[in-house]
């Protein structure tokens, strides 16, 4: 984290945790902070010029560093730890309740879980605790699709897979080697190394049409890496077509939610963004998502489709009523 935006709440969070970390180490405090040693000295640099109105040396922190081990003083006024907001707090039950519900903790001995929760709980306040408790957590593995996935994974065996693929409106078969199950978006997804195209490969496990464990070990390549979900689940190819969308103020969260390649402000909030399209059906359902907040301008013949099927829909829409 290098940007203003992200060094402000860094900094309320430094100052707090080396009051309560007397002796610290510099290397170990910029490990705590996923920061360099450089980084961390900067940050301290900032500190030091950071204090009460007045601007005195009476009125600013004192920080030094010398030998690695970092004191502070005169930095009372904000020792206090940040406290979550209710959105953040709220988030954050909602996202432990969703550990709780997986199958894996359920079996997981003790209270460990639970008591994190409660704590949360009576420290974010009854706000919080409201607003994710109206928060109902599902995981949506197809029935039986997650224990034999899970059962797979602890024996070391190959699945054999009926899956769905929407942008194809067909089942394909697969033998899949299970590396692990996540949680990404709110979706249930199984990793493994795809036999069908010989590489590895996210399944979601709501489109796990039939699966059985075979008694064969699994065996993936020792290259095979992790997929990298941190930006989320869809990764563009280069090779897919370039589709261009121009979206209103209510779109915008277009450019924020999905990897485009390009964005253009058009003024009055408006966008104009570039984006890879894994298949014609995606992009429709974009587009019939976006409504009056966006359309897209080309190519030319995905305009058409997408204007094509908006037209089908309001003409049921009209029979109907």
């Amino acid at each position: 984290m290098s940007g203003s935006a992200d060094r402000l709440p860094r900094l309320l969070a430094l100052v707090p945790y080396l009051m309560s970390h007397p002796g610290a180490q510099v290397g170990e405090v910029a490990e705590v902070f996923g920061l360099s040693e450089k980084q961390l000295i900067d940050d301290l640099q900032l500190v030091w010029m950071c204090g009460l109105p007045g601007h005195t040396p009476g009125d600013l922190i004192d920080v030094s560093w010398d030998g690695g081990e970092i004191v502070i003083d005169n930095a009372d006024t904000i020792a206090r730890p940040l406290r979550l907001g209710i959105d953040e707090a709220s988030a954050l039950l909602v996202a432990l309740r969703m550990l709780g519900a997986m199958p894996e903790f359920a079996e997981v001995p003790g209270d460990a879980l639970p008591r994190v929760v409660a704590k949360l709980e009576r420290a974010a306040g009854e706000g919080a605790a409201a607003v994710s408790s109206q928060v109902a957590v599902d995981v949506d593995a197809a029935p039986d699709a997650l224990p034999r996935v899970r059962d797979a994974l602890t024996r070391k065996r190959r699945l054999s897979l009926r899956y769905y693929v929407p942008g194809r409106d067909e089942v394909t078969p697969r033998e899949v080697d299970p590396t692990r199950v996540m949680v990404v978006d709110g979706r249930t997804y199984m990793e493994g190394w795809c036999y069908r195209a010989e590489a590895m490969r996210l399944f979601r496990l709501d489109r796990v049409v039939g699966v059985d464990v075979l008694d064969v070990p699994a065996d993936p390549p020792a290259d095979a890496e992790p997929i990298d979900v941190t930006q989320g689940v869809f990764r563009p190819s280069p090779t897919d077509e370039l589709v261009e969308l121009e979206v209103s103020a209510a779109g915008r969260w277009v450019a924020e939610y999905y990897p485009v390649e390009d964005v253009t402000e058009l003024g009055e909030g408006r966008l104009r963004i570039a984006l890879r399209a894994r298949d014609e059906d995606w992009v429709l359902k974009l587009a019939l998502r976006l409504g009056d907040s966006g359309r897209v301008t080309a190519p030319e013949a995905m305009a058409e489709r997408v204007r094509a099927e908006a037209e089908r829909a309001l003409a049921l829409y009209a029979h109907q009523t």
